[in-house]
């Protein structure tokens, strides 16, 4: 269930595949993110989904800034799929330093209402209609699961980096990135009733 909650691209996915193309802290990224999900997912089995669908107002909250967040994400995207030379703004992109990369990850799996959603609503309401023995072995599950994927993806990135770092490649990567943003941007505004 946790892999299937992961699996499709998403902030998270795209910002630690890209940090893996980069060669840039891509393990480092990926541990921060198995970490945060460590964390979601046990606050979600273990009562947090009772808060987030008892707080109407703190959903809107998370949902508002999520649809903001991914709409300037997807922006930074699609300015590096459209600009004339796709290898110079990732070089630009690539002297970031390293506070500011942990940064910028904290607020894609932090600011992501999909997080939320899939961590509280999703697996913690099947987690909690577990016993207490079953509930830990489930947090267990979803926790590895997540583990395995971060890991994978960073490391796979890295690995395919020169033929997924040429200009084409990260033209087509970044647009596609900046359209599954948008998309999920406009997704969740409609689900939550933003417009």
């Amino acid at each position: 269930m946790s892999a299937a909650m992961i699996l499709p691209i998403g902030p998270q996915n795209a910002f630690v595949m890209n940090q893996g193309i980069r060669k840039q802290y891509h393990l480092m990224i990926a541990t921060l993110c198995a970490v945060s999900d460590a964390a979601l997912i046990c606050a979600g089995i273990f009562g947090g989904s009772a808060l987030l669908s008892q707080s109407p107002t703190l959903l809107a909250i998370v949902s508002w800034g999520g649809v903001a967040f991914l709409l300037w994400y997807g922006w930074g995207a699609f300015r590096t799929a459209f600009s004339k030379n796709p290898e110079l703004a990732q070089a630009e992109v690539a002297k970031q330093s390293r506070w500011k990369i942990v940064v910028s990850m904290l607020a894609v799996t932090w600011l992501n209402p999909h997080v939320y959603l899939d961590t509280f609503v999703v697996l913690g309401s099947l987690g909690g209609s577990l016993s207490s023995d079953e509930r830990s072995w489930f947090a267990l599950g979803a926790v590895s699961a997540s583990a395995l994927w971060f890991f994978g993806l960073a490391i796979l990135a890295a690995i395919l980096s020169p033929w997924l770092n040429t200009g084409k490649v990260q033209r087509i990567i970044n647009f596609v990135v900046g359209a599954i943003m948008w998309g999920i941007a406009v997704q969740l505004a409609r689900q939550t009733g933003l417009f």
